[in-house]
């Protein structure tokens, strides 16, 4: 389902499950960052669910807290964003030893530091779909994992797909010379 109007990147708090048909195959990135072949089946056939819980603390600093889930109790991976854009490493079961780093893109840091056409694509950016503290509209995060020699790249926002309104996380993956993009589309399920 769409997202509705009033759900917004100032909370993402919720369940989101992939649309497989409106995102990209995620094949081909998976194996550039090292994913097994079993583990990409298992992925593929599954039906992948974020659980997002999204608040901001004390020193008004921004979290957003994810748990994935796949169909028939697959244990997926977990995404702690902290929106500081202070380094934090973090070890998954899928990714391995990874150390990663989140924060609101502004506008001039949008413009400045996001190089890639694929990553400024097709963005909803009106004053609706402001969220951050200072008006932002996307989160940037970026993760890298040194022992298996790759970077990815995301920005997320809100984006209009076959005529409506969906959460979007637009990846840039690269690992030496190669350079792989996916756009993965979120079907709103609501709050938990």
């Amino acid at each position: 389902m769409a997202a509705p109007a009033e759900i917004t990147i100032k909370d993402l708090s919720g369940s989101w499950v992939m649309n497989k048909t409106l995102s990209d195959d995620t094949d081909a990135v998976l194996a550039l960052q090292g994913v097994g072949w079993w583990t990409r089946k298992a992925i593929s056939l599954a039906t992948i669910t974020l659980h997002a819980k999204q608040y901001t603390d004390d020193q008004s600093t921004t979290h957003i807290d994810i748990s994935q889930t796949g169909t028939g109790g697959m244990k997926g991976t977990t995404e702690i964003r902290l929106l500081d854009w202070q380094s934090r490493s973090h070890e998954d079961h899928i990714f391995g030893s990874l150390n990663g780093r989140s924060r609101w893109l502004s506008p001039s840091t949008y413009d400045n530091d996001i190089s890639d056409p694929f990553l400024k694509a097709d963005w909803l950016e009106a004053d609706a779909e402001k969220g951050g503290p200072d008006g932002e509209v996307h989160i940037e995060s970026l993760v890298v994992n040194d022992e298996k020699g790759w970077t990815a790249q995301q920005v997320w926002g809100f984006a209009e797909v076959d005529g409506q309104r969906y959460h979007v996380r637009r990846v840039l993956i690269t690992k030496g010379k190669d350079v792989l993009r996916v756009r993965l589309v979120y079907n709103w399920q609501g709050k938990e």
